[in-house]
């Protein structure tokens, strides 16, 4: 029994004959035929009954339901093997919203390049939503970010919390006063990441027991924010880990629950078989942001 016999088994089931799947795999129907003959010698049954739709015996839909399983984890152990031989040579795709990639991210950068100096990582910078559907796409490996509730395909593992934060310039009128509400953020525009930012979404829930909204200019770089901030007589929305200029401060204003939990988000397909490159990686990030 082989990789390459499995994945022929689990074709023909997928397409219905043996020949619609000799064409997709590109091989001969003499070379399925001989491939599945080769697996029921191996196995000691009958996989399919004789004829010319490729239709399953009792016992070959027991060991179809097994064989997805079987792949994974052949290809897990090749991987692995491919892995050590080129001593992992190769590339992580992560997904990072903004405040991990200018804060945690380059310390465990710094202590995964110890471990694994031939391994690169590509990192794709974006909010929740947006690294949720790149997971989705298969684009990305994992992603550290906050939970994505519209996604039941992806799991989910706090790591950390993020608190929201307001932030005005020093010479705002709010900068010298020691005790705000909400209801004083209508005064002015409030300037917040996009809509699909899951601090935005927490906003505006906070906000719609008020009769109605402030106004709002969305951005959907949180990181650039500050920069409107000190421009134009407004209040930022940010998270608080993100670095402030000097000539900015945070209000003393909070939300009934300000907390946003950030962490790892995978496919739920993906979480059995990892590279020991992606759990290294993932094993650092929950060491550095539980600190």
């Amino acid at each position: 029994m082989d990789l390459k016999e499995l994945t022929t088994f689990r074709t023909i089931i997928e397409e219905g004959t043996f020949s619609k799947a000799a064409a997709k795999l590109n091989y001969a129907q003499s070379t399925v035929t001989s491939q599945v003959q080769r697996l029921e010698k191996e196995l000691g049954f009958q996989l399919f009954k004789r004829g010319w739709d490729a239709e399953l015996t009792a016992s070959g839909k027991v060991y179809a339901d097994e064989v997805n399983g079987l792949i994974q984890h052949w290809s897990y152990v090749l991987d692995q093997a491919n892995s050590l031989k080129k001593e992992e040579i190769g590339t992580l795709h992560i997904g990072v919203i903004e405040t991990v990639a200018a804060s945690v991210l380059p310390a465990v950068l710094l202590q995964f390049r110890e471990h694994k100096p031939n391994m690169t990582c590509h990192f794709t910078v974006g909010n929740t939503d947006t690294l949720s559907h790149a997971l989705l796409d298969n684009t990305l490996d994992f992603a550290i970010c906050g939970e994505s509730h519209s996604v039941p395909a992806l799991h989910f593992e706090p790591v950390y919390h993020e608190q929201i934060a307001f932030i005005v310039s020093r010479d705002h009128p709010f900068a010298a006063k020691s005790e705000l509400h909400l209801e004083d953020l209508y005064e002015y525009p409030l300037i917040v990441g996009g809509k699909n930012c899951l601090y935005h979404i927490r906003l505006e829930k906070e906000l719609s027991r008020f009769p109605s909204m402030p106004f709002f200019y969305t951005v959907s770089q949180i990181s650039s924010i500050p920069l409107f901030v000190k421009t134009i007589p407004s209040v930022g929305v940010v998270l608080s880990s993100l670095p402030l200029p000097d000539d900015l401060v945070t209000l003393p204003l909070q939300l009934t629950d300000p907390n946003i939990p950030i962490g790892l988000l995978q496919s739920n397909q993906h979480q059995q078989y990892m590279s020991s490159a992606r759990k290294l990686f993932m094993q650092l990030v929950k060491e550095l942001c539980r600190r």
